[in-house]
């Protein structure tokens, strides 16, 4: 790593000043300048020069490296949200190419600053991350490389297994007042008078009686009271984890944590960065001689790719959807009730609200809302979105439908919890045993019955009792996917 040049901090001052102009608000960044292959090597590990070790960095660094040797991708920037925020550039980059890069920058470092997903998050994960290295090697020296990178392993297996609205909804009932909850553990009496009361009320049979009541009612009291969303929490608060375990997978799920929101906005993230560079290079930064450049490198960067969904592209064009509309003032009753179809396209009453209601958008939304809110049948027509199939005869994706309400539902289905299943903990004592019951909220598509086996397989390692995890199969109905001293077994459930 290296410090940039004193010419690109000259450029870096005068694009933020250009950035602010625009009207956004963003951390301090700070830059370093990676040649390729430490560029892929930081991208393995997310962006974290110094993050715990562990084997699957290894294996995207390959990947990333291989990808690069045969021309398959190239990564011009990298950006971490933390206060202050740094960024990488490409040491190969031309200057145009800095410009850009510097300018996107200042779009990501704006909306980690000013999006409420992102509220919660750690502004010094980078120092964290340290932590969480030197944490995970004293781990290491004093149980040994193997033993704590199997635990590491079965731990990353679960870490989608969170709730990633947990920051803005309650899962879990307020505890009751203790009054109540000593009012219901108190043992009844018989009336007496203060000077036989030891007699009729023998303070030893209160104490057993005392002792019998609190074990039936923790026999019959469901672990957890509600569903858990959160199932590294449960594990967290009730596995028979070692202290060192139970550290590291406190270090998985914190960094489970600050990942969901990048993950949860990606549209709209990539879609706010390439809004504002787009206004800064185009209204303030670009020379004459740098347009071709400039154009060439932007529209790859939102091409369209047949089958696949390009955030860049979906996410500048919503955002320029919206401030065109507002500007327009095409939304509310009345546009919503017009029908002729010119009418909505020459429809300006002339409000100029769009730039305020974009700034708006991007500080209240996440993917979801953002799609279910502003993307419209009008956008979709406009920019010929489809819904695909994969064909696995020809082995290429196919146009499925035109029906706005598929595309936009597939979509959202796609962005839902990354696309990933839902899994609550419904039970901590299945059976009184002190098993795990989980439950698939099944959504139409079923689990890939490998990769959910391995993971039952996981959950044992850390639950140390047997684990079920009930779902649905389509050929079969219901079915109770279990795992345990003996291996794995399932049946169906009535």
């Amino acid at each position: 790593m290296a410090p940039i040049s004193p010419e690109l901090l000259d450029l870096q001052a005068s694009l933020e000043g250009y950035a602010r102009d625009f009207g956004l608000d963003f951390f301090e960044v700070r830059y370093e300048m990676l040649d390729y292959r430490m560029m892929n090597q930081v991208a393995a590990y997310d962006g974290f020069p110094t993050r715990y070790r562990h084997w699957r960095f290894g294996m995207e660094h390959e990947r990333l490296s291989k990808s690069y040797a045969y021309g398959l991708h190239r990564i011009y920037e990298m950006v971490i949200n933390n206060d202050p925020c740094y960024a990488y550039l490409l040491a190969s980059n031309n200057l145009v190419d800095q410009k850009l890069v510097m300018a996107h920058v200042c779009g990501h470092s704006d909306f980690f600053k000013n999006n409420l997903w992102f509220a919660h998050t750690n502004r010094r994960m980078l120092d964290e991350m340290a932590n969480h290295a030197a944490r995970l090697r004293r781990h290491v020296e004093r149980y040994g490389q193997d033993r704590v990178e199997e635990f590491i392993d079965a731990c990353l297996s679960v870490d989608n297994l969170i709730d990633i609205h947990a920051a803005g909804v309650r899962r879990r009932p307020l505890p009751a007042p203790e009054a109540e909850s000593e009012s219901r553990r108190t043992v009844r009496k018989m009336p007496a008078k203060d000077y036989m009361d030891s007699y009729i009320n023998p303070p030893a049979f209160l104490a057993e009686q005392k002792r019998q009541l609190e074990e039936a009612e923790k026999q019959h009291r469901r672990l957890p009271e509600e569903p858990e969303r959160d199932v590294l929490l449960f594990l967290l608060e009730r596995a028979p984890l070692e202290n060192w375990q139970r550290d590291v997978l406190d270090i998985v799920r914190e960094e489970a944590y600050y990942f969901g929101p990048q993950r949860q906005t990606k549209i709209m993230n990539e879609g706010w960065a390439s809004f504002g560079h787009t206004h800064i290079m185009t209204e303030r930064a670009l020379k004459p001689e740098e347009l071709i450049d400039y154009a060439d490198h932007h529209s790859g960067t939102v091409a369209i790719h047949p089958g696949r969904l390009n955030p860049y592209k979906l996410g500048l064009e919503l955002y320029r959807d919206i401030e065109g509309r507002w500007n327009r003032g095409a939304f509310g009753p009345e546009y919503e009730a017009c029908e002729n179809l010119e009418a909505r396209r020459q429809w300006d009453r002339k409000l100029g609200l769009g730039r305020q209601k974009i700034f708006e958008v991007r500080r209240i939304y996440n993917d979801v809302g953002f799609i279910d809110e502003f993307l419209t049948e009008d956008f979709a027509r406009e920019h010929r979105l489809f819904a695909f199939d994969y064909n696995e005869v020809t082995g290429e994706y196919e146009i499925a439908g035109r029906e706005f309400d598929e595309i936009k539902r597939r979509l959202l289905f796609q962005l839902t919890n990354f696309g990933q299943p839902i899994v609550d903990v419904v039970d901590g004592n299945y059976e009184n045993r002190g098993e795990l019951y989980l439950v698939h909220r099944h959504e139409g598509v079923d689990l890939d019955l490998p990769f959910a086996e391995d993971t039952l397989r996981n959950l044992y390692t850390l639950w140390g009792r047997p684990v079920h995890l009930e779902t649905v199969v389509e050929d079969e109905g219901k079915v109770l996917f279990s795992h345990g001293p003996d291996g794995g077994a399932r049946r169906p459930v009535s």
